[in-house]
């Protein structure tokens, strides 16, 4: 089992399977959050579904619609079980606090670079706990 230590920007617990995205992702067009299926055109990963994973990306492109897209993923039921970025994103962190504030609902954003983020490529399942720590 590795351990990686990451920045907490939403704190929260989660477990499931990795997906790791090779490009950054837009909440905010980017995806659908009725389903949580990535359907950015131009995005490598056009068609996958997001939802009940541990979301691995390098960064979001944003738009001040970020935080509404992140936080209607969570409360429908159709957002990741946690997100780790190697940039992380006040919006994507800001999505998860109001999901958690409005709905009760908690979706951990986390934020792990360098060699610690790219060691998330390979890992099939991890888990979060509310101090950061990632277990792979």
């Amino acid at each position: 089992m590795t351990v990686l230590q990451a920045r907490v920007l939403y704190e929260g617990a989660a477990e499931g399977p990795v997906l790791w995205l090779d490009e950054p992702l837009s909440f905010w067009g980017g995806f659908d959050p009725a389903t949580g299926v990535i359907i950015d055109n131009n995005h490598p990963q056009n068609g996958v579904c997001i939802k009940d994973t541990i979301l691995v990306l390098p960064s979001t492109r944003g738009s001040g619609g970020t935080p509404g897209g992140v936080a209607e993923a969570i409360r429908l039921g159709t957002a990741p079980k946690a997100i780790i970025m190697a940039t992380g994103d006040a919006n994507v962190m800001i999505g998860a606090a109001v999901a958690d504030k409005l709905y009760g609902l908690i979706c951990p954003v986390l934020e792990l670079s360098g060699d610690a983020f790219a060691s998330l490529q390979q890992a099939e399942r991890a888990s979060v706990t509310p101090a950061g720590q990632i277990r792979t």
